[in-house]
């Protein structure tokens, strides 16, 4: 069975990432559907599709026991940018 943790400890290894979550968005928590949102300095000069590709490379093992993972790519800039957004919305 494929856990958060597992799933977060890839991808902080292979991408650096400076911000990450996954959630188990499974009905019973059982990690069959996640969500995750992937912010990596890796993802600089690349295509959405290509950032996908790279996540989906990095966890082509554990996708094989997935039913759902749906990302959220993003560049830090791009992060801080929106989150940014975020906090003059408020």
């Amino acid at each position: 069975m494929v856990t958060k943790e597992m799933l977060e400890e890839k991808l902080k290894k292979e991408l650096e990432t400076t911000h990450l979550e996954v959630v188990d968005v499974s009905a019973c928590g059982c990690g069959a559907k996640f969500q995750a949102v992937i912010v990596s300095p890796k993802f600089e000069g690349k295509p959405l599709l290509q950032q996908h590709r790279l996540v989906n490379s990095i966890l082509e093992e554990e996708l094989k026991s997935i039913h759902a993972f749906q990302m959220k790519t993003m560049t830090p800039q791009t992060w801080e940018k929106k989150q940014a957004e975020q906090t003059q919305q408020s």
